[in-house]
């Protein structure tokens, strides 16, 4: 086994700079999170990717704000530029629950300790370089600065904000996956290049002055949207904003956007092409520690590392839009995927690492199943304009086949150190119903839910169905609950013919756009029919930069400008949110009332059958598993969930015995 040093890690103190025989820096980052050297970890991507650009880069892990900001100076001015990035997540959901209530812990800091991490982080760290380095610049990037980069409405504060350049008084923001910007920047900062000069480059944001003519570029045409100060008096006109805004972030050949701001004018440069295979390869091939820095021994695992310790990601972007995600908005709808031979060979560093046991926790990635799935012919690709690639029904020209997946799980297998490959990401089983995926080979799906079921879970496979009601499936950009039913017919049939008493585990949201009362009534009915008793649920969060977002505050659906119902006060959220827990005695009383206020007596003898008590009808057994923690104040948005470390142990269920 081969001992780490220290250096081996990029430098977070002046004395691991000078370790390193560096008399100064060419960039110095500040990030949110704890250090964790690892790919799934945005800003030890983005220093390995700088380092990699020949320059010497140190990074300052969650400095503090609450001193004499000594942090923030401590490794003195870079040539280059200063990198700001609040995290793998927006601060605001790492530090705040559903309900705004602080979170008791964070999962990017050692022993998951609270209080490490500033509200509006990428702001607040931005701010603090630009009032004492006032001549360097500072390049913001990663989910916050991505989803805030125009107005957007912040649920935390209860108000519009603007764009986080304004807020944060940054020279340039970064939006999406770094590599290829940061590609483009360093090589015109080399070549000499001043950093106010870079107004042309993809995947990039600015301000300028509003009399200021917007950069020359024969290749690019322009869209401006509605102005921050119009969107502030007029609900309807922000969010006709966000249907350009998506639009233009998921095309291949993009408009620029620029919106007027506090007498500045912002500028979204087009994004970058979907990186190559050659491309991601690079990024993941690094040469990451993939180990937290050795100045955490002492405090205790970071709890988001110890997710993902053993876990290999194979594909980033997601083509599904749903309403309420942002994965689409920050890695792009379509998929950039690793070859076969970058991810066995970060199989084999996994599984020489000391303490691997033979089991990998995860081969996935935003959504499992995606991996290697492209359009069929490139030029249709190139003129869509659609958020989705699946909804309201599956592109004809989307290549949906799960051969390369399932070669790559074999593969996989075969390492002599792997015992066995789990797959802890979410699968979209949607893809996996012939009568959904109508140009997909239903053998090859068989063959595909087959082997994850009988090699790559133990005892859950976890999928997203989200609701039961059309009309909101249809808002969220989700399929109809009837192609849930078809998919746990086959995964019931295969659990019989393989007798793997196997449990299916599907996640719903409440109180998101276009919900009612009834709509959450029958989601009870329907899923305890189903012999469902439900844990893994959440209530909506809104997050910048969704559709769901967008009607959240506007009341308006940024497409069809159409007024759209939301619940929004507490008593409306816990009311829907409560019916998910339709077999707790407390809620018995009140679920019949309000069956009756709406009118919805017919599902009383479903949810509560008078002639039997809950608690002794035999048409349900206990499964022994152990109960999943999952409630409504402590859920975190599914787009930043991570698989759990205990993802696959067994949990309490309970499951509906088989009539035969």
């Amino acid at each position: 086994m081969q001992i780490k040093k220290l250096t081996d890690w990029l430098p977070t103190t002046n004395k691991e700079v000078k370790l390193r025989g560096w008399e100064e820096l060419d960039v110095i980052l500040f990030s949110g999170d704890a250090y964790v050297d690892h790919p799934s970890f945005g800003p030890a991507v983005i220093g390995r990717i700088l380092e990699s650009y020949g320059l010497k880069v140190a990074i300052v892990p969650q400095p503090s704000v609450n001193d004499n900001l000594q942090d923030f100076t401590k490794l003195g001015t870079p040539k280059l530029f200063f990198g700001v990035t609040g995290g793998c997540m927006d601060p605001m959901v790492s530090n705040y629950t559903a309900t705004k209530k602080r979170r008791d812990n964070d999962a990017y800091t050692p022993n998951g300790d609270k209080g490490f991490r500033p509200d509006y982080a990428t702001s607040v760290y931005s701010n603090i370089l630009k009032d004492k380095f006032p001549n360097v610049p500072v390049l913001i990037g990663g989910i916050e600065a991505s989803l805030r980069r125009v107005t957007h409405y912040d649920y935390w504060s209860d108000k519009l904000m603007p764009t986080i350049l304004e807020t944060s008084k940054a020279d340039m923001l970064v939006y999406g996956m770094g590599e290829q910007p940061l590609r483009e920047i360093v090589e015109l900062l080399q070549k000499g290049v001043p950093f106010s000069s870079l107004k042309t480059i993809k995947q990039t944001a600015f301000l300028i002055d509003e009399n200021e003519a917007l950069p020359k570029n024969k290749n690019w045409e322009d869209v401006e949207i509605q102005s921050h100060e119009v969107c502030l008096k007029d609900k309807k006109k922000f969010a006709s904003n966000f249907k350009i805004i998506e639009q233009e972030s998921n095309k291949l050949n993009a408009n620029r956007i620029s919106q007027k701001v506090n007498k500045k004018t912002l500028v979204i440069n087009p994004p970058f092409p979907t990186m190559l295979e050659a491309e991601i390869d690079a990024s993941f091939d690094l040469p990451y520690t993939r180990l937290p820095h050795p100045k955490y021994n002492k405090r205790g695992p970071i709890p988001a590392f110890e997710m993902i310790k053993f876990s290999i990601n194979i594909h980033r972007g997601c083509f599904g839009g749903c309403s309420f995600c942002t994965i689409s908005a920050h890695q792009g709808k379509f998929i950039a995927s690793r070859s076969q031979e970058s991810v066995l060979k970060e199989v084999d560093k996994v599984a020489n690492m000391p303490d691997f046991k033979g089991y990998l926790s995860d081969i996935g990635g935003p959504s499992a199943n995606m991996y290697k799935m492209e359009g069929k012919v490139q030029a249709i690709c190139d003129k869509c304009v659609a958020p989705s690639c699946i909804s309201p029904v599956i592109c004809s020209n989307l290549d949906t086949s799960h051969k390369p997946l399932t070669e790559l799980y074999k593969a996989v297998d075969k390492h002599p150190k792997i015992k066995k490959s789990f797959i802890g990401s979410g699968i979209r089983h949607d893809m996996l119903v012939p009568e959904f995926n109508k140009n997909a080979d239903p053998k090859e799906l068989d063959d595909y839910t087959e082997e994850v079921m009988t090699k790559h879970i133990s005892g859950r496979l976890k999928v997203a169905p989200e609701h039961t009601s059309d009309p909101v499936l249809k808002l969220m950009r989700k399929p109809s609950f009837k192609y849930f039913h078809k998919f746990k017919e086959r995964f019931d049939k295969i659990n019989i013919k393989k007798d793997l008493k196997l449990q299916l585990i599907p996640y719903f949201i409440s109180n998101h756009p276009a919900c009612e009362v009834e709509d959450m009534a029958n989601l009870a009915a329907e899923t305890k029919d189903m012999g469902f008793q439900l844990e893994q649920v959440q209530g909506f969060t809104p997050t910048p930069m969704t559709v769901a977002t967008v009607i959240y505050y506007s009341g308006y659906h940024p497409y069809t400008l159409k007024p759209t119902k939301t619940p929004k006060s507490k008593k409306e959220k816990d009311d829907q949110h409560r019916f998910f827990f339709w077999y707790k005695q407390e809620n018995k009383d009140w679920i019949k009332k309000t069956l009756n206020k709406v009118g919805r007596t017919d599902l009383l003898d479903v949810l509560i059958p008078e002639s039997k008590d809950n608690k002794n009808n035999k048409s349900w057994k206990k499964v022994d598993l152990k109960p999943v923690k999952n409630t409504f104040d402590d859920a975190v948005p599914a787009e930043y969930s991570k698989p759990s470390k205990n993802s696959f142990r067994k949990k309490k269920q309970y499951s509906k015995k088989k009539r035969r």
